[in-house]
């Protein structure tokens, strides 16, 4: 798996593979291969022996021209300025694709979670909310979770922003817990999404789900709630894998069980299967579908020569690199881009903060019926797209109806001297 590829430059390439099927000009290009804006800031936190650490944090806003600026927070060591402003880029194509008026932001904090306390973690994030305040709001720029964050991080952030305002205002960040104005169906949303994707795709592809046999690279939330949704269609979830390793059965594995024993322990690997894998192998099973649903870069373009699966349905943010789209997309294995299956989560905050706005909330089965809506209308769009403009593969349809709608709303705004 590739370590040196830098996400930034593959999100660049992504674009100018899109914009090669566009009438852009190239200062317009070059405008939308490019944040707006990014915030580099150094967080001095007290930590519990009472000495002080210090962490750098980043908030990147790539392009509003659809709306406030939408994104998550994760907190990882391995955040870097040019991975939240390739995030951030993302973020603003996903909303395009999926069509809600938002524009793109992402956040992060060079922090690994496990080696600080619940206090601590709470010091460092109204920290960060305090740097982030003039940034964020509901009308400006609306954070979420991301990489190990949740509904705590986001519920602190929201009470720092709130009382250094002197006011109440729910939407300003989303992913809360529902007693602090979030949304049911939140957590879920993500693999959700992924499962709705997978279906349509398998669907689009004349293939059946019933029967067909799934990896999952990632146990997460995204991974594990798309792993137990595909196992509800009747898909055999034969390997699943976290940092220990891969459980693999080819007979199938018990999806919830598995989740249960990794909250246990900590591993998917201390659960009794037949085999394990490692990430690679698990990688490059023999299988009709694989999810890949861990960080950046996880097939490049070597590793996509080895992969076997029929359909790869993106649930991470940029899983795969650009030598591994080219190699893919010669080899016929169709791909489901990051930028609509993963958008079940920033759909539902969508979903969050407008009934944050109008103090009005639904019940999750409005709130999954909502979002199976705009992932099958999305993916028709993006079907159509594909074959109207006769595309090599559906990330370009991807990234050719995103610009386009981002391109529309930039062009009625005008251009100020």
């Amino acid at each position: 798996m590739s370590e040196e590829v830098n996400p930034f430059e593959s999100l660049q390439e992504q674009v100018d593979d899109a914009a090669v099927h566009l009438d852009v000009d190239p200062g317009t290009l070059e405008r939308l291969k490019n944040p707006e804006r990014v915030l580099e800031t150094t967080l001095s936190v007290e930590m519990d022996d009472g000495s002080t650490d210090v962490f750098r944090a980043y908030r990147s806003q790539f392009n509003g021209a659809r709306g406030p600026y939408k994104g998550g927070i994760r907190y990882h060591p391995q955040v870097s300025r040019d991975e939240v402003k390739a995030l951030s880029g993302w973020m603003v194509y996903k909303c395009a694709v999926v069509d809600i008026p938002y524009g793109g932001g992402k956040g992060g904090i060079v922090i690994d979670p496990d080696d600080y306390s619940e206090s601590e973690l709470e010091r460092v994030t109204r920290s960060f909310a305090t740097e982030l305040r003039p940034f964020i709001g509901e009308d400006k720029d609306i954070p979420a979770p991301d990489v190990n964050t949740g509904r705590r991080e986001m519920n602190w952030i929201k009470d720092t922003y709130e009382t250094l305002e002197n006011t109440t205002e729910p939407g300003v960040i989303t992913g809360k817990a529902p007693d602090s104005g979030g949304s049911a169906g939140r957590v879920e949303a993500t693999g959700r999404s992924v499962m709705l994707s997978a279906r349509e795709a398998f669907d689009y592809l004349g293939k059946q789900t019933d029967g067909a046999t799934v990896a999952v690279q990632g146990y997460g939330n995204a991974g594990s709630v798309a792993a137990k949704l595909l196992e509800d269609l009747g898909a055999s979830v034969v390997a699943v894998s976290d940092s220990s390793g891969a459980a693999y059965d080819p007979d199938g594995l018990d999806t919830r069980a598995i989740k249960e024993r990794k909250s246990e322990t900590g591993d998917v690997t201390d659960y009794d299967t037949p085999e394990t894998l490692t990430n690679e192998e698990l990688l490059t099973l023999d299988v009709d579908l694989l999810v890949p649903a861990a960080l950046e870069n996880a097939i490049d373009g070597d590793l996509a020569e080895d992969v076997q699966a029929d359909v790869i349905v993106e649930a991470a943010n940029g899983p795969l690199t650009p030598d591994a789209d080219d190699v893919l997309t010669d080899r016929n294995v169709r791909v489901l881009p990051d930028i609509l299956a993963n958008a079940g989560g920033v759909t539902v905050s969508y979903f969050e903060w407008v009934q944050n706005r109008q103090r009005f909330y639904w019940d999750e089965e409005r709130v999954n019926e909502e979002l199976e809506t705009v992932i099958v209308d999305a993916f028709d769009d993006l079907t159509e797209t594909f074959e109207n403009r006769d595309l090599p593969n559906f990330r370009t349809a991807a990234y050719v109806l995103a610009i386009e709608r981002v391109l529309t709303a930039s062009e009625q705004g005008g251009t100020w001297p």
